[in-house]
C-alpha cells in the first residue's frame, strides 16, 4: 500500500483519537487500550514500510501520549503530588524540549548583548541598573566586600521579599507568552541584558571571581529556573501560533495546561534560590572557595539534571514500556 493511501485510510481514526485523549472521551479504559494498541500496529506497520516518512514521528508522538493516558488510570504505588514531580513534569518538559533549547539560546543571546553593550559604552550599565545600585555597588568594591548589598535586611525578610519577586517574574513570563511567546521573550530580553551588564561591571573592577562566588550561590537555581519558565511562555506563545492538527482553542488550552505545569515544576527551586540568598549568600565572603564553589556546582548540577537529564530518562522507560504492551 501506498504511504498516501495509507495515510488516507486511518488519517480520521488517528485525528479522532488524538482528540479523545486531549478530551479523555473515552467509554473505558478497555477502549482506551483497545485503540492504543491499533495506534500501535499503525506505528508498526509505518516503521517497516516508510522507514523515512515523518508520518512515524507523528504516531510515535501520539502513541506516547496514548501510553501515558493509559499509565494514568493505572493504580499508582506513589500519591499525585509525587507522581507530578517524578513522572508528569519531566514528561512535559521532555515534549516541548526544543522550546527550553529556544529559551537558553534567546537568554543566553541577550545575556550577550547586555556584555557587549557595557563593554563599549560606559553609561550602559547605569542605565540598566539604576545610578543608586551602581555607586552602592562601587563603594562596596572599594570596602572589600563587592557583594555586600546582599548582607542587607534580615535572613528571613531578604528570602520572602526576594522569592515572592522571582515568583513574580516567572510568572509574567509565562502569562506574557500569550502574545505570541513576544511578550516572553520580551522579559527574557530585560532579564538577559541585566545580568550580562551586571556580571561585566564586576569584571570591569576586577572583582569578577568575588561576584561569582557570592551571587551564584543563589543565581545558578534562580537564572536556570528563569529561562525555564520563558520556555512555559513560548510554549503557551506557540500553541496560539501553531495549533497543528487541534483547534485554535484547544490547542491554546493545551497549551496553557502544558505551560502551567512547566511553571509549577520551577517554584520548588525558586524557593530554595530565594533561601540561599537570605541566609547563605550574606556569608559569602567569609567561606572558603571550595565551600562556596561547591554550592555553585551543586545546585546547578541539581537542575540540570532535572531539567536536561532526568526528562530522557523517564521518557525512555515509558517509552519501552509502551513498546511492549
Amino acid at each position: 500500500m501506498r504511504e498516501v493511501a495509507f495515510i488516507k485510510q486511518n488519517k480520521e481514526k488517528w485525528l479522532s483519537f488524538e482528540k479523545a485523549i486531549f478530551n479523555n472521551r473515552f467509554k473505558d479504559p478497555d477502549d482506551l487500550a483497545s485503540q492504543y494498541i491499533q495506534l500501535i500496529n499503525d506505528l508498526a506497520f509505518a516503521q517497516t514500510y516508510y522507514p523515512k516518512s515523518k508520518l512515524i514521528k507523528y504516531l510515535n508522538q501520539l502513541a506516547a501520549k496514548a501510553f501515558q493516558k493509559i499509565y494514568k488510570t493505572k493504580r499508582q504505588d506513589t500519591n499525585r503530588f509525587t507522581y507530578f514531580w517524578k513522572t508528569e513534569a519531566p514528561l512535559i518538559v521532555y515534549q516541548y524540549r526544543r522550546y527550553v533549547l529556544y529559551a537558553f539560546v534567546l537568554f543566553f543571546a541577550f545575556v550577550s548583548i547586555g556584555v557587549i553593550s557595557a563593554a563599549y559604552d560606559d553609561t550602559f550599565v547605569r542605565l540598566i541598573l539604576g545610578d543608586h545600585y551602581v555607586n552602592t555597588t562601587l563603594e562596596n568594591i572599594e570596602k572589600g566586600d563587592p557583594v555586600a548589598i546582599y548582607k542587607s535586611g534580615s535572613n528571613w525578610g531578604s528570602f520572602v521579599g526576594i522569592t515572592l519577586n522571582n515568583l513574580y517574574v516567572g510568572i509574567k513570563s509565562f502569562i506574557f507568552g500569550v502574545f505570541g511567546g513576544l511578550g516572553t521573550a520580551w522579559v527574557l530580553l530585560n532579564n538577559g541584558i541585566m545580568l550580562g551588564a551586571f556580571q561585566y561591571m564586576f569584571q570591569a573592577e576586577g572583582v569578577l571571581w568575588e561576584s561569582v562566588r557570592g551571587i551564584w550561590i543563589h543565581g545558578a537555581m534562580e537564572i536556570f529556573a528563569i529561562v525555564i519558565e520563558g520556555a512555559a511562555g513560548l510554549v503557551l506563545g506557540a500553541s496560539i501560533l501553531f495549533p497543528k492538527t487541534f483547534s485554535r482553542i484547544d490547542s491554546f488550552k493545551m497549551g496553557v495546561k502544558d505551560g502551567v505545569k512547566i511553571l509549577i515544576s520551577t517554584f520548588p527551586f525558586t524557593f530554595a534560590a530565594g533561601f540561599l540568598e537570605g541566609f547563605v549568600t550574606r556569608y559569602s565572603n567569609t567561606m572558603p572557595n571550595v565551600v562556596s564553589g561547591g554550592i555553585i556546582v551543586i545546585t546547578l548540577a541539581i537542575i540540570s539534571f532535572y531539567y536536561l537529564i532526568y526528562p530522557y530518562f523517564v521518557h525512555k522507560k515509558l517509552t519501552k514500556n509502551y513498546a511492549t504492551l
